[in-house]
C-alpha cells in the first residue's frame, strides 16, 4: 500500500509515471540498456529530451517568443543566475520578499549587485502570513527586472495574480505551483522552477526565458551561467541529468492525459477547499495562520491548537500513512502538500483523520 503522501518537495509522483519508469528500467525501448546508461548524445534520449521540450511548450503553452531550458542546480541556482546575467552595474533590481525564498532570492542578488526590497509583509515574530497588497508595493520604475515567488511552500502564501509592473520585466520564481494552473507565459520575462514538486524528481529545473531579452544578458558571465550558452545548445551544453529529465517526460505525459493545467486548476481547487473547509469545520482544535484570500491551493499550513499535541497528531498520522505533515522548521506547525500528484483520495484519507484526531483531541 502507498502512503498518502503530502510532503513539500521532492514530493510524490503519479504512480502512473513511476510504472512506466519501472517498465522501462532495465531495457529501454529494446536498445538493452537502462536510460540511466544512454548517452545524453544518443538518439534514444535525444528523443526524450525533445519530448519533454514539446510537452512543456505546450502545457504550458510558452510563445515562440520564450526559448525553455533544461537546468541543474535548482531554483536556488536561478537565485544566482538571475541577476548575474540580468543585473547590469549601476542598475538595480526589485524583489517582492513573500516568504523563505523570497529572502534567499534577494541575498543572492544582493552579492550580485543592488537589490531593493520592493516589499516585505514579514509579521514581528518573523512568519508571512499574507502578501503585500498593492498599495505596499514600492516598485521602482527603472529597475532591471521585478521579481516574485508565486507560491511559497514554507508559509503557505499564493499570488492569485501578479503584480503589474508597466515596461519593468517580471521574473517569477514558480517551482511550487508550475502547471497546477494556467499560466500567461507571455507576461513573464523569465520563469524558473525546481522539478521535486509537480514536474518530476529533483535534479532539473525548468526556465522559460525571453530570448529578446536574453539577447541583452551581460557577457562578463562564467560561460555555464549564461541562459545563451544553455539555449544555443539546446540545453545540452553539458551532461543533463537525464533520468529526471526522463522521468519528467512520463509526469508530462501523466498530465497531459489529465487535461493539463486547466484540469489541474479546478482538481487542486477542490482538493485545497475540502481541506480547509476540514480544518475550519475543526477549529479550535486546528488554526490556520494565513489570511483567507492569500491562502495556497499548493501548501496548506495549519497549527494544532494545543501545542504539545503536536508529536501525537504526527504519530497517528504515520500510523494511517499520511506522510509529510510536519511543518517547516521556520513556520512550524503542520502543512499539506497538495501538488498534482495528490489525488482526491489522498485528502480524503487526510480529511477523515483530521476529523477522527479532533473529536478525540476537542
Amino acid at each position: 500500500m502507498r502512503a498518502h503522501n503530502f510532503s513539500a518537495g521532492p514530493a510524490g509522483l503519479p504512480l502512473p509515471a513511476l510504472e512506466e519508469a519501472k517498465a522501462e528500467l532495465l531495457d529501454f525501448e529494446e536498445t538493452g540498456m537502462s536510460i540511466l546508461e544512454q548517452s545524453h548524445r544518443a538518439a534514444p534520449y535525444a528523443a526524450v529530451h525533445a519530448e519533454v521540450m514539446d510537452l512543456l511548450r505546450k502545457l504550458a503553452n510558452v510563445p515562440d517568443t520564450h526559448d525553455i531550458l533544461l537546468l541543474q542546480g535548482g531554483a536556488s541556482l536561478q537565485f544566482a543566475m538571475v541577476p548575474m546575467n540580468f543585473l547590469p552595474p549601476g542598475r538595480s533590481a526589485d524583489y517582492l520578499v513573500t516568504g523563505v525564498w523570497g529572502q534567499k532570492a534577494l541575498a543572492e542578488a544582493s552579492r550580485v549587485g543592488r537589490a531593493r526590497t520592493a516589499a516585505d509583509p514579514i509579521e514581528a515574530d518573523g512568519r508571512y502570513l499574507r502578501l503585500p497588497t498593492p498599495e505596499e508595493l514600492r516598485l521602482d520604475p527603472d529597475a532591471a527586472y521585478v521579481h516574485v515567488t508565486s507560491n511559497n511552500t514554507v508559509f503557505g502564501t499564493q499570488w492569485k495574480a501578479y503584480p503589474e509592473t508597466g515596461e519593468v520585466p517580471l521574473v517569477a520564481d514558480f517551482s511550487s505551483d508550475f502547471l497546477s494552473r494556467p499560466v500567461d507565459v507571455s507576461r513573464f520575462k523569465l520563469i524558473y522552477a525546481g522539478a521535486q514538486k509537480n514536474l518530476g524528481p529533483s535534479g532539473v529545473v525548468v526556465v522559460l526565458v525571453d530570448r529578446e531579452w536574453m539577447q541583452s544578458a551581460r557577457d562578463d558571465v562564467p560561460t555555464i551561467l549564461r541562459y545563451a550558452t544553455h539555449a544555443k545548445a539546446g540545453s545540452l551544453y553539458n551532461t543533463p541529468p537525464t533520468f529526471s529529465i526522463y522521468l519528467m517526460r512520463n509526469v508530462l505525459r501523466w498530465l497531459d492525459g489529465m487535461g493539463g493545467p486547466a484540469a489541474m486548476e479546478t482538481r487542486n481547487a477542490q482538493k485545497a477547499g475540502a481541506l480547509y473547509a476540514a480544518l475550519e469545520e475543526c477549529a479550535p482544535v486546528y488554526r490556520l495562520p494565513v489570511k483567507a484570500e492569500d491562502r495556497s491551493v499548493m501548501n496548506v499550513v495549519f497549527h494544532l491548537g494545543d501545542a504539545s499535541l503536536d508529536e501525537a497528531f504526527l504519530k497517528g498520522a504515520k500510523e494511517a500513512r499520511l506522510v509529510g505533515l510536519k511543518g517547516h522548521r521556520t513556520a512550524g506547525g503542520m502543512r499539506a502538500s497538495l501538488y498534482n500528484a495528490v489525488g482526491p483520495s489522498d485528502v480524503e484519507a487526510l480529511v477523515a483523520y483530521l476529523r477522527d484526531f479532533a473529536k478525540r483531541n476537542g
